[in-house]
């Protein structure tokens, strides 16, 4: 018998739309079957999704799971009122006619259709790699923002923009395979501020010029390659607010971009831009992460400015505080807006903390069982980013507990004074009666 199928393509569909499946086909002969189905694992596996039964004029789901989310309509065309990422895939549709030599025998023919789904990105976000980091007043600091794009398909286009224009970055390999770190040449060729270097230092290369200072311990990445990039010079010649770099051309930018499978068949793109940091033009430039996909209507962003800590705000609590107790120094927050995530270092001023350390990092400094020693001790927490640093200073007052006799603690806050004294006492008279 006369019988051909054919199935128009489709363009690729977005989750959440309806997608219609149009089994065409031409045939002089007596109908019996039309049959979808799913075809998975490379096509070894077909799945059956709808049947339409000639001869009994019915049509039946194999999809009770899916709620019968597929409709027949006129006998060969499937629906899927709101397509998923699960049904992203190859489709069959087999037709089946009686033969005409003998009703018993099912002449077949099918056609193929792919169906794409596409799903546009969840979610963007934009951090600093390796955070929280310290501020360096005398090297060039290598510097790196990391775009996270979660929850499209297929892989979106993801690039960096600064101030609102697009950045020409230098496009990075991939890393080596099971490598854990990777560190790519220097980005930016910088030399020190002439005025700022000690006529001592410069009068050293006298044949050939001034040769910089190696350092004893380059910075990690991009700024450890060897060659001219940063120097450690005394502090009493460096300003203590910026470094005074010298640019001899504009911030080379470098890039890469990676995207990895995630199980419910979408992908998460990571996108990097690394640079040699220099808070003298970087402090509060904005940086922005966009993202173009063929399923969004215009593109997503989400953006960061970096700025450096200014005023950090510090609570105590207690506000008055008695010998004995426990004393806690919190950072609750800077007179700005802060970005990437500061470094937080507390220390004591003339002295050491009350565990015997000489500094403490975190928000939080706690002073356990204060002794009365410590009144008007002062406090510095120091909180840095790349970007810059600055610094707070509060003083404790400890109060006398009337709940503890005066002169019964010592400095770890343990009775020491009328026990000793009472000791010394007893020993003496112990001597003097036994001399009489």
């Amino acid at each position: 018998a006369y019988l051909t199928v054919s199935i128009e393509p489709l363009p690729p569909v977005v989750v959440g739309d309806a997608v219609t499946l149009k089994c065409n086909f031409k045939t002089d002969g007596k109908m019996r079957e039309i049959v979808w189905y799913r075809v998975t694992d490379g096509g070894t596996i077909k799945q059956k999704i709808f049947t339409f039964d000639a001869m009994f004029s019915t049509n039946f789901s194999h999809m009770e799971n899916y709620r019968k989310r597929e409709d027949l309509v006129y006998q060969s065309t499937v629906r899927l009122p709101e397509v998923r990422i699960s049904d992203n895939g190859p489709y069959e549709c087999h037709v089946g006619i009686y033969d005409r030599a003998t009703r018993e025998k099912v002449v077949l023919a099918s056609g193929n259709i792919f169906l794409n789904v596409m799903a546009p990105p969840t979610s963007i976000s934009v951090l600093a790699a390796d955070t929280p980091a310290p501020f360096s007043r005398y090297q060039a600091q290598n510097f790196t923002l990391v775009c996270v794009v979660s929850g499209g398909k297929p892989a979106p286009l993801v690039y960096f923009k600064r101030d609102g224009e697009p950045i020409e970055a230098t496009p990075l390999p991939e890393p080596p395979a099971g490598a854990e770190s990777w560190a790519p040449r220097n980005l930016l060729h910088r030399d020190l501020d002439d005025t700022k270097v000690p006529k001592s230092l410069a009068a050293e290369g006298e044949v050939g010029g001034w040769q910089p200072l190696a350092t004893a311990d380059p910075p990690r990445g991009l700024a450890a390659e060897r060659g001219p990039v940063t120097e450690t010079i005394p502090e009493t010649v460096v300003s203590r607010e910026f470094p005074r770099w010298v640019h001899v051309a504009e911030p080379i930018y470098y890039f890469r971009h990676t995207h990895a499978p995630v199980s419910d068949g979408t992908v998460e793109a990571r996108a990097t831009l690394t640079w040699t940091l220099n808070p003298q033009i970087d402090n509060e430039a904005l940086f922005s992460c966009e993202v173009k996909h063929p399923a969004l209507s215009m593109p997503m962003q989400s953006e960061v400015t970096l700025v450096a800590p200014k005023g950090p705000k510090i609570t105590m609590t207690p506000t008055r505080a008695r010998v004995g107790d426990t004393v806690r120094i919190l950072v609750q927050g800077f007179q700005n807006e802060v970005f990437p995530e500061p470094l937080f270092t507390w220390t004591r001023v003339g002295s050491r903390l009350l565990d015997g350390s000489t500094e403490h990092d975190g928000k939080e400094l706690v002073l356990e069982r204060v002794p009365a020693e410590l009144n008007g001790s002062m406090y510095r927490c120091t909180a840095q980013n790349p970007l810059g640093s600055t610094d707070t200073h509060t003083r404790l007052i400890v109060f006398e507990n009337p709940n503890i006799p005066r002169g019964t603690e010592d400095s770890n806050g343990s009775l020491t004074s009328h026990c000793g004294f009472r000791l010394v006492l007893a020993l003496t008279l112990t001597v003097i009666l036994e001399l009489t």
